[in-house]
């Protein structure tokens, strides 16, 4: 089905502007920008009135979790792309720590075709490292795979990558994009150790910043970093949590240029360590939670250039899991039905503009990545795209919880924006709180030489 979306405020490529979108066979074909669209009398289409709302690039997430194979209590590719698009999310990027995890080129096909059966959104995986793959990480294509994932420090589905020799060898051979989640094993598991004496087993979880304290975190990415400028290997940091890490990246190349790039989580900009007396282990998250000053810190290298991706590190965990002592509950939780949300409500602050949310949740991940024809509202590019009201408030509560795990970090925050209609390919896949489940997401295909 074709459609024309008019009169929205087109947010893209650091501009506002009202115009018309016309879509059609799965792409965009015009967008008015200041002229009438030309459409051919022949053609049918749909018109959608999107007068006094605005149109944004569908979001690409370049970090979530979707538990699929083996952890599929907690969530699953279907339960969590669906409540993705709700949110205005059109593509995802997901991590290999499932069960088991995605180390060899059969199992990474496998949640592919996965996907293609089951999921609203369109779909990458990365190919997860460990400390004995390497050929096999090798074989990887990367015209039609994110990219390689590696834990250098562990969480969730013990992937920890700690040989030194490994890391310099995948850093050295690698010729694609590296996402990393960086903490140094040895500082947490010292503190960790400290917290036991201190506590026995009920180590309260305001310690969790304490026992993943700023000093893991640095001495971890201030590695990585320190490998790649060796290399000359494009890296991205993920869920930087920390003030002296945003001292690790530049803003004084073009994007297209770095290298070195980085990203910031939404629970990280949202959360301090001043949260945790009433949310507890529901915002236990790796790398932790910290203070004011830090999420203050994120925030001006958001603003600056220094961090350039805006993502959900969306986790999901039964509701049971996350309610047990600190040690036993994992960390996590599900975000990516409520991140552009609270996204615009920082707008509604005066904390983001529209643009910067376009640029760091769309553009930036699109080129970083090197995806092939998403991330922009361009002619000839795929008709990803998310309309939304910012003049509608609403609650987060169980009832419109989407997530298979059926509890969000939001619950009880009221939002005063909503995503109203969401296409991918051009298919209106949501609208207003109603699903089209009859075309399922693409694979996302990338601009890039094999290895």
């Amino acid at each position: 089905m074709n459609y024309l979306i008019k009169g929205a405020t087109v947010v893209n490529e650091d501009r506002k502007a009202v115009a018309d979108v016309y879509i059609k066979d799965g792409m965009i074909c015009s967008v008015s920008f200041g002229r009438t669209l030309s459409i051919p009398e022949e053609e049918t289409y749909t018109k959608i009135h999107a007068e006094g709302k605005y149109l944004l690039p569908g979001l690409i997430d370049d970090q979530v979790h979707f538990r699929e194979p083996g952890l599929t209590h907690k969530g699953e590719i279907y339960t969590e792309a669906k409540a993705a698009v709700a949110g205005g999310i059109t593509s995802f990027m997901e991590m290999p720590n499932t069960a088991p995890p995605t180390l060899t080129q059969e199992l990474l096909e496998q949640k592919y075709a996965r996907a293609a059966e089951a999921s609203l959104a369109n779909y990458s995986f990365f190919m997860g490292a460990s400390n004995d793959n390497l050929e096999e990480v090798m074989k990887t294509n990367v015209s039609n795979v994110c990219g390689l994932k590696i834990f250098m420090g562990s969480s969730t589905g013990n992937m920890l990558v700690d040989h030194r020799e490994t890391l310099e060898a995948i850093f050295s051979r690698w010729k694609s994009i590296i996402s990393l989640h960086c903490e140094d094993e040895a500082t947490i598991r010292a503190n960790m150790e400290k917290a036991r004496a201190q506590y026995g087993e009920d180590v309260p979880v305001a310690m969790h910043p304490v026992i993943r304290n700023t000093e893991a975190c640095y001495k971890s990415s201030s590695f990585a970093v320190s490998l790649a400028e060796k290399y000359g290997t494009k890296i991205n940091i993920l869920h930087i949590s920390t003030g002296i890490e945003t001292g690790l990246f530049s803003n004084k190349l073009p994007l297209k240029e770095k290298k070195i790039t980085s990203e910031a989580c939404i629970h990280h900009l949202w959360f301090s360590d001043e949260d945790y007396a009433a949310k507890g282990t529901l915002i236990k998250w790796n790398p932790a939670v910290k203070t004011a000053a830090d999420r203050e810190k994120i925030w001006e290298a958001l603003h600056d250039g220094r961090i350039d991706i805006i993502a959900t590190d969306h986790a999901p965990h039964t509701l049971e899991e996350k309610s047990q002592s600190y040690f036993k509950a994992p960390s996590g939780g599900p975000l990516v039905q409520h991140a552009l949300n609270a996204l615009l409500e920082f707008y509604h602050q005066g904390k983001i503009s529209l643009e910067m949310i376009a640029r760091k949740m769309c553009h930036n991940v699109a080129d970083i990545f090197e995806i092939d024809r998403r991330g922009y509202i361009r002619e000839g590019y795929h008709a990803d795209l998310v309309l939304v009201d910012l003049d509608t408030e609403w609650t987060v509560d169980r009832p419109n919880i989407l997530y298979k795990c059926g509890w969000s970090p939001f619950e009880g925050t009221t939002f005063h924006s909503a995503v109203t209609h969401t296409f991918v390919n051009g298919n209106l896949v949501y609208q207003n709180g109603i699903f089209d489940e009859t075309e399922k997401g693409q694979r996302l295909l990338f601009n890039r030489r094999g290895q």
